[in-house]
């Protein structure tokens, strides 16, 4: 009888599978406005890594290039050098019909003001973006209902922006957001319209959002408390990313 050979090293297939490339990966990148002795430099060089699943809040005073590069992050605007990779797709190399589709698939937005059609119904603004899909009547609604239920608000359906308070329009905005299962939610001051106690209720969502579903957020905020939320907090001054470490607790 013939013994078996011993085992030799693991195949491919027996390998562990190589890390998944990070979600956003910007390196070297600068924006300049204008030219010559004009030329305004909103970003200089940042290189920065978001994994999948992580909640970042950026912060940093007004003009430290921390808008900018949100509107890099969610392909509203190109740099003038350096590289932006989505999901290791370098989205330097897209078209702009391309990137459009990148926003519409893979990237949710919350607005400070909210951004709500004025005389359309809960339910309609949040459809808005899954017609942009070609999504069927029926799957709309289903999936609308379903994004206003996970934000609180069954019930109000039917109700326009002027029908809802502040703190609800913001939520309707989130369900918004939510409801095309983006891979990141982008957040651009989401609880400065807001007093306090709707700021943190908002807060509150968006961290369970990102506990329970894994929603990789990335959130703009001049406030420590919010800030405290976020598991990583991002700092900006003069174009660079200044500071990066862990999170507060709130």
């Amino acid at each position: 009888m013939i013994s078996p050979a011993p085992p030799g090293p693991p195949g491919p297939a027996a390998r562990a599978p190589a890390a998944a490339p990070p979600l956003v990966a910007l390196a070297g990148v600068t924006r300049v406005y204008g030219s010559g002795p004009a030329a305004m430099w909103a970003l200089r060089g940042v290189d920065l890594t978001l994994r999948q699943g992580e909640f970042v809040a950026v912060m940093g005073p007004s003009g430290s290039g921390k808008s900018t590069c949100m509107n890099i992050l969610g392909c509203l605007d190109t740099p003038t050098a350096g590289s932006y990779r989505f999901a290791g797709v370098d989205v330097g190399t897209l078209s702009r019909d391309q990137r459009a589709y990148l926003r519409r698939d893979s990237l949710g937005f919350v607005f400070q003001g909210f951004n709500l059609l004025a005389r359309t119904s809960a339910l309609e603004n949040v459809e808005l973006p899954l017609i942009y899909r070609g999504l069927q009547a029926a799957e709309r609604h289903e999936r609308a209902r379903g994004a206003l239920a996970a934000v609180g608000l069954t019930g109000w359906e039917d109700h326009t922006p002027a029908e809802l308070s502040g703190g609800q329009q913001q939520r309707v905005a989130i369900a918004r957001a939510i409801v095309t299962r983006p891979a990141m939610l982008l957040a651009d001051e989401p609880t400065g319209n807001l007093d306090s106690a709707r700021g943190h209720e908002i807060m509150a969502l968006l961290t369970g959002f990102n506990r329970d579903q894994g929603l990789t957020i990335v959130m703009v905020t001049h406030e420590a408390d919010i800030a405290a939320y976020a598991d990583r907090v991002v700092r900006f001054m003069d174009g660079r990313v200044e500071a990066d470490g862990a999170g507060g607790s709130a």
